[in-house]
């Protein structure tokens, strides 16, 4: 399959190195079934046009992924994705789980929860539902 599945976006006050950036889109994309086994990543060019940022990041981004056997560097094809991170309660805009949260987030925003307040929120929640030493 060809690129486009993914656009990397960066944010330079995040606090999150831009290599780190990069490896949790792509698992996110993958957790969400936005890109699947046999899909290519966007060459390291197209990331740096896109992005601006070092061509060596994303090649490092690229390799972490590699070694931890999410993708698989073809020379002279690109680089491409060999495993699903994905589950059917995440895949997909009419997964029930990602609809059920969509329509949470629905009622939050009309309620005047800002994107801070939302996440303040969520990471509450999580944390009672999944205790710390299960994050990993």
């Amino acid at each position: 399959m060809l690129t486009g599945v993914i656009e990397f976006r960066i944010d330079r006050r995040s606090g999150v190195s831009t290599y780190m950036q990069i490896i949790q889109q792509a698992k996110q994309a993958m957790r969400l079934g936005l890109l699947h086994p046999g899909d290519r990543l966007p060459s390291a060019r197209e990331v740096v046009e896109a992005t601006a940022v070092n061509p060596n990041t994303v090649l490092k981004a690229y390799r972490e992924l590699e070694r931890e056997g999410l993708v698989e560097a073809r020379r002279g094809l690109g680089t491409f994705v060999t495993k699903s991170l994905s589950s059917a309660a995440t895949a997909g805009d009419d997964a029930p789980l990602r609809q059920e949260l969509s329509g949470w987030m629905g009622r939050a925003r009309r309620g005047g929860l800002v994107v801070e307040d939302v996440d303040a929120l969520y990471s509450a929640v999580r944390d009672e539902h999944y205790p710390a030493e299960e994050q990993a």
